[in-house]
């Protein structure tokens, strides 16, 4: 009886000795998973419906805003769509002209150089009446928080609806030169903002309370500012490099 014990004791300490532990299985088949490819959509992302506004080789589907073909100060580098920041307050801003949205999920990645100031902005109107993005389309307001060497007001900081909400305090953003991601879901019930994936505020369009910040703000003279309900994306060169990636869209 007890040669059978010892036997069987042998025999289960020698199988659990074959078994790797479920941990370092898990850590083994994590290990050899590819991380998705930049400016590429999983088949997760397109069965939801995402579509790539830029496949990181060319610049296709990107033009000036008001113009016909890309200004000459932005570039594809390493897999980026770059702008080297020689526009101004007007004159090298691009749009996606290809497809107007509404509704949409918005998401894509930047990085910005030091004291830098950007912006992404929607439902962009093109028309001779119309010198510059901002003079119809809300913005999602890109900066180097850390390093811009002037003071602004609450609504002009990184993540800001430019001139109308303030976004939250503590916001996780990066230095001048690191990757940052931004995200914006409009409907017309609510758009909500982030950055690097945390929640930055939220508002009703079109509410009393967006128009009242329109009419006693930065905007109250450009009366077709965010009044219209579908438009074009559009990045701004406003005098900085800055430097986009991974830029995919999602109608609603």
């Amino acid at each position: 009886m007890k040669n059978l014990l010892f036997l069987a004791l042998a025999l289960f300490l020698w199988g659990c000795g074959d078994k790797p532990a479920a941990n370092e299985e898990t850590a083994t088949e994590t290990e050899t998973q590819s991380p998705t490819a930049d400016n590429t959509l999983t088949k997760a992302e397109k069965a939801e419906g995402w579509m790539l506004l830029f496949d990181g080789k060319t610049a296709k589907g990107w033009r000036g805003y008001n113009q016909d073909s890309l200004p000459g100060s932005w570039t594809i580098t390493d897999g980026t769509l770059m702008t080297a920041g020689s526009g101004g307050d007007i004159g090298g801003d691009i749009v996606f002209p290809d497809q107007p949205f509404e509704n949409f999920d918005l998401y894509m990645e930047w990085k910005i150089e030091k004291a830098g100031n950007s912006g992404i902005f929607y439902h962009v109107l093109e028309g001779d009446q119309y010198h510059a993005l901002y003079e119809n389309a809300p913005e999602y307001q890109l900066l180097d928080d850390i390093g811009f060497p002037q003071e602004l007001l609450p609504n002009q900081y990184v993540g800001a609806d430019y001139g109308m909400y303030i976004p939250a305090e503590g916001k996780a953003v990066k230095a001048a030169g690191e990757w940052n991601s931004s995200r914006i879901r409009f409907t017309p019930e609510k758009v909500t903002y982030w950055l690097n994936g945390k929640e930055l505020l939220s508002f009703e369009p079109w509410s009393d309370d967006w128009q009242m910040r329109k009419e006693v703000g930065k905007w109250k003279d450009f009366p077709d500012y965010g009044e219209s309900k579908s438009g074009l994306i559009g990045l701004q060169d406003h005098g900085s490099q800055a430097w986009f990636k991974n830029i995919k869209i999602r109608p609603l």
